[in-house]
């Protein structure tokens, strides 16, 4: 049995929960709260399958994985079904740039753990934090729409689903959760709206989650 350990609104675990319904790999989910109590992501019993103090976390069988692109990929080889990674060598190359260029450079900007220390160590208030997302989105987003204008369909590679879409819808959400005009995009706007017409993609979307809070 896999177990995921995640949080309803972290866009890292949003990416795997997408991944394993697309290949319809039944699972289950642990939740790890990143607010309550300080953090549980920081408690002991966690931080032994995940020192990095991070989500999500993926448990499979005896096999401890965390990193949610080395997750997905690890599934995407393990199991059958749909593959998330073009065959072509070349393919592979740009979809994997696609994806590293929001998850490498514009998700790790905008995680909590960067907030919460702008916050609390530079005096950052909540404008300062809304700047500081629209500039670092505003960058990736608009770099992002260039490259889809050559290697978009319906998705962000061509009309497959791949690992690139998985990391562009929930930057997506995280940017609308913090009111992030994304107008300026038609690109990107095109292939999410695709992929939000897909139930693997609606089914887990951070409201449908059992942990979900308003």
């Amino acid at each position: 049995m896999i177990t995921l350990y995640g949080y309803w609104r972290s866009s890292a675990a949003y990416r795997v929960r997408i991944a394993l319904n697309l290949k319809k790999i039944l699972h289950g989910h642990q939740s790890i709260h990143l607010v309550k109590n300080g953090g549980e992501q920081h408690q002991p019993s966690y931080t032994e399958l995940n020192p990095a103090h991070l989500v999500p976390t993926l448990i499979d069988g005896e096999r401890v994985i965390s990193q949610s692109m080395a997750i997905i990929e690890y599934i995407n080889e393990q199991y059958g079904g749909i593959s998330l990674l073009p065959g072509d060598a070349y393919d592979k190359a740009i979809v994997r740039s696609l994806a590293q260029s929001i998850a490498c450079e514009v998700h790790p900007l905008n995680n909590l753990r960067v907030l919460q220390h702008l916050e609390q160590h530079h005096e950052f208030s909540k404008d300062d934090k809304t700047q500081w997302m629209n500039h670092w989105m505003g960058t990736g987003f608009s770099a992002l729409e260039k490259q889809l204008e050559r290697y978009s369909g319906q998705y962000c590679f061509g009309d497959q689903v791949s690992l690139a879409d998985l990391c562009l819808i929930p930057q997506l959400y995280n940017a609308r959760r913090f009111g992030i005009v994304l107008d300026a995009y038609p690109n990107i706007l095109k292939v999410e709206a695709n992929c939000l017409a897909l139930e693997s993609f609606k089914s887990a979307a951070p409201e449908a989650q059992a942990d979900a809070q308003p």
